[in-house]
Order: C-alpha cells, then structure tokens, then sequence
C-alpha cells in the first residue's frame, strides 16, 4: 500500500465513545417466486455487527457491495431501526422513538450529493431548512448560511447561495450536502461513500474535508467506502466487512500492512499500488454470497483460499491477534482450540500455500 500514506492519527479527546452500536442485526423481507409460487424470504443484511464512533477520530468500514456496511450507518442514524442490538449516545441507551435531540447530534451524508438535494430548491433553502426546524439561528440567517458554506470551502459563499443543485459540480453538490449536516452542529458524521460518484480529481479534497472536520472540530466521523486505500489515507481505525458481518477490526495503519484475514488480503490485492510492478495476484475468487440463503461456518469459505473442513461447520470467533487487532479467522486459533492437529488446506496454489505458512506460524500474513 505504498501508493498512499495515512494521515497521522487524531488526539482522542474522550475516553468512551460518542455512539457506539452494540451486537446489531437487521433482516430485510423480501419476495420470491412470481404469482402464486410467491413467497417471502429473510435477507440477512446484518449479523451481530458492534461498532464504536470516538470524537476526534475516523472510523472507516469497508467492503463489497453487498456487505452491509449502508444497513449500519442507517441503524447507527436511525433512518431503519434494528431488529436488535443497542445503540448508546455517550453511554447512555438510546430511546427506540425518533428523537430531535438524537437528529441534532447524528446526521449522515448519502453517496449521491444530487439525490439528496431537492432540485427545485436552491442552496439557501437547503441550509436554512435544519437552522430554522432546530432553532440553530441567533443571527442574521444569510450570515449563518455564508458560514456553513465556509466551512466547506465553498467561498466567496455570494457564488453559491443561489444556485440550484444542477448548477453546481458534483463535489461542490457533496460539499452543500456536508455543510446541511453540520448545520445542527452535530458531534458525529455518517459519511455512507461520499466520494463514490466524485471525479478522481475532488475525492481528495473531500477526504481533506472530512479530515479537517476531525481534527480541528473533534468530530466523530464514519467514513463507509469500498476503497481500502482511501480508507487507510482517511481513517484512523478500519472495519471490515463481508457478507452482513465484521470479519477484521484494527488501526488502519496495522491494518493494512499486517492484514489477519484472507478477505482483506483479497481487498489489498485489489487496491490500486502504482508502485506495483508485477501484475497483481487476487488470492480468492468468485462473488459474494446470497444472503438470503449464506453459508454455513464462515461466510468466506467458499471464495477462501485457505479453507479448512472446520470453515465450512462452524463459524470462526473473533481473535485477538495484536495490539487492538481483531480477526474472525480459523487460521488465527490455534490448533488445540480448533481440535485438529495441523492446518490443512484446499488450497492447490503453491502461493496461497506460502501464505498459508505465514498464518501458521503465528504471524499475521500480508
């Protein structure tokens, strides 16, 4: 990953998180069959997912499309609610009813600025709207509206203000959508991919954007992306998931250089590295599974290089594998707790062999 370098991690200026979610799940019902054959089925979107937002820091999570990591951000903004699980706001439960005080305190940024914005509305309108619902205007409201647009370096604000959605550019879109947000004067920020639908060419200015917002106003921020290598650049902590579960937890520098699992090894390799000369080899193959009917015992098993018998029955616990790294892998449990007595694999690659080795002795591999 030497294509990017990680931002230097953020003071943390609390001890315990500002939201954390605890153990959620969320099932979506959905219909199969057509006329008479239709019935309905239980889609999995999310298992047993905790996660943990601080002020000052960046929470990146990452996966396929697919993997859960919007159904999350939505539980944790209570636009859907789970179906269990707790949420906690410094600590404290949070109320199962909608709440103002809870909207004042969370807001989320979608990933397309220009569905998100009302196109027969103009930039004033967007900003005022929240100032105005929360009671956030103790001054002049064209002042207040020229400050958000400040904020998010959308200056002079006098180009902006009276512009509809379709006469901006697309970061320039996402930058309003931002600066709606932080209208409320919220403590933690959604980001669901805010820079998916971007131009190359402003991604990294939005990602400045998010980072200046955490280290200079101590906001926690979740930064959900499919992109490993901006997550690395962005975040300070990285969450993986795959399949509706977290399968590898650790700081985003740990992360990335000793990656635990087979899964985020397959993210890395497929992470653009233009310092990368030979062409990269993708350990694992195939596509996500349905989560409608998911496998049995870990979820990646089929895709696995690495796959032992004992991957296909029972699914892996989440391991202890360094300082505040954690991964949900066989090939971290050692040989007594996993009851058999070496590492035997499907593998028929001699390379996905070697990688194996690594994960036997005891290292992290990567």
């Amino acid at each position: 990953m030497s294509a990017v370098t990680a931002m230097p991690p953020a003071e943390t200026v609390a001890t315990r998180p500002v939201l954390e979610g605890r153990d959620l799940s969320k099932r979506f019902w959905v219909r199969r069959g057509r006329g008479p054959m239709t019935r309905k089925a239980s889609l999995r979107a999310v298992e047993g997912v905790s996660i943990s937002l601080e002020a000052g820091r960046v929470t990146a999570v990452v996966g396929e499309s697919g993997s859960g990591k919007t159904t999350v951000a939505r539980m944790l903004a209570r636009i859907i609610a789970p179906d269990s699980g707790q949420l906690l706001l410094d600590g404290e439960p949070v109320s199962r009813r909608r709440s103002k005080r809870y909207a004042s305190q969370v807001q989320m940024v979608f990933q397309d600025p220009f569905a998100s914005l009302n196109p027969v509305h103009r930039v004033r309108y967007h900003l005022m709207r929240p100032l105005r619902i929360h009671h956030m205007v103790d001054q002049d409201i064209d002042t207040a509206v020229a400050e958000l647009l400040q904020r998010v370096a959308l200056t002079p604000a006098g180009q902006f203000i009276d512009k509809f959605p379709h006469e901006l550019s697309g970061g320039q879109r996402q930058r309003v959508a931002i600066a709606r947000a932080l209208a409320v004067r919220p403590r933690v920020l959604l980001a669901d991919e805010p820079v998916s639908m971007l131009d190359v060419s402003v991604r990294l200015g939005l990602l400045n954007l998010l980072a200046d917002l955490r280290d200079r106003e101590h906001m926690a921020i979740l930064y959900v992306t499919h992109d490993i290598a901006s997550a690395r650049y962005l975040a300070d902590r990285i969450v993986v998931m795959y399949a509706g579960q977290v399968i590898e937890s650790a700081p985003s520098v740990s992360l990335t250089d000793h990656p635990a699992h087979p899964y985020t090894q397959l993210l890395l390799s497929a992470a653009p590295d233009p310092d990368r000369v030979a062409r990269p080899k993708l350990a694992g193959s195939g596509a996500p599974p349905s989560l409608l009917a998911p496998p049995s015992g870990c979820r990646f098993h089929p895709r696995c290089p690495h796959a032992m018998e004992i991957c296909t029955r029972v699914a892996p616990p989440s391991v202890d594998i360094g300082s505040d790294h954690t991964a949900a892998c066989w090939l971290q449990v050692d040989d007594a707790r996993r009851g058999v007595p070496e590492i035997e694999t499907q593998a028929s690659d001699p390379q996905a062999d070697g990688n194996l080795t690594k994960f036997s002795a005891g290292g992290t591999g990567g």
